[in-house]
């Protein structure tokens, strides 16, 4: 399955990014703490150099804690600040700021021994689509300032928003880059919701996700759908689900459809419990930042 999605104000996103960088003093790029490798865009590195920057690790309720411990670990050995946060609960949002004056100390120092008065931090929040962005500013803002909705998508333009005295943030339409070079990459951010399911086959979607769960929690596959032993052939897969969850069709026949809608709507609503689609050590010879 190939996997291809770049509307055209992602483009213009890009643009606009670049050109508002001068801007802001940090750069908050937000990730889904389930795919913290794959959902960060390739362009961002290019775009923003060396302006500093914080990770937040979003949906970390939906993650693996011990796998997100790992990738916290992860960035701080590339000299990264990460946090795990929920924005949907508002979890992390005081370490937000916190984290962000830390890194920025030294800059602010700077700044008043040359005379110059302290301000707000100005931060631009980028990320790719459904990754929680304007969750998170109206979680910070305390007040629905952005537009939200479990579509990617929804935050087309840019708008800087106030949060209290100590930080202003400039919120950015997702960017994803326009190719998948890596069809995995594609999928994970399929299965996460990243990309409109309209786009997609499902039930390639629900070959990759159940090789997935059988492989890193076999356990948690075994339990939901009664396997006594997961059969290696995926059609048997989707048999047994069918029949055991009634995706059937005229004379008993399984519909395979409606199996991969809802092995796709089981994993994304935590039927199987918070899971992490990738972990640090399967990027460790890489050199991304």
């Amino acid at each position: 399955m190939t996997i291809q999605w770049f509307p055209g104000h992602m483009a213009k996103a890009r643009r606009e990014v670049t050109e508002k960088l001068k801007l802001v003093d940090i750069i908050f790029e937000l990730v889904d703490a389930r795919i913290p490798y794959s959902s960060r865009n390739p362009m961002i590195d290019e775009i923003i150099q060396h302006k500093p920057r914080l990770v937040l690790l979003n949906k970390a309720d939906m993650a693996d804690k011990n796998v997100t411990k790992e990738w916290i670990a992860f960035f701080a050995k590339k000299g990264v600040k990460a946090l795990a946060i929920n924005s949907q609960a508002g979890e992390g949002m005081k370490e937000i700021a916190n984290a962000a004056q830390e890194i920025l100390k030294e800059k602010f120092d700077r700044m008043r021994a040359k005379g110059v008065k302290p301000r707000a931090i100005r931060a631009m929040i980028v990320g790719i689509p459904n990754a929680g962005k304007s969750t998170l500013i109206n979680r910070l803002a305390k007040k629905n300032i952005a537009k939200t909705g479990n579509t990617p998508g929804v935050t087309k333009s840019q708008q800087w928003i106030k949060v209290g005295k100590e930080m202003e943030l400039l919120d950015t339409p997702g960017i994803l880059w326009p190719k998948f070079e890596d069809q995995e990459v594609g999928m994970k951010l399929a299965i996460t919701g990243a990309i409109k399911d309209t786009l997609l086959n499902l039930q390639d979607l629900t070959v990759y996700t159940l090789d997935f769960l059988e492989r890193e929690y076999p356990e948690r596959l075994t339990e939901r759908y009664k396997f006594t032993e997961i059969p290696d052939d995926v059609v048997l897969k989707f048999d047994h689900i069918g029949k055991l969850r009634g995706c059937l069709m005229g004379g008993g026949m399984v519909d395979y459809d409606k199996v991969a809608e809802l092995v796709i709507r089981e994993t994304r609503s935590e039927k199987f419990g918070p899971l992490s689609f990738e972990r640090p050590k399967d990027f460790q010879t890489e050199n991304e930042e």
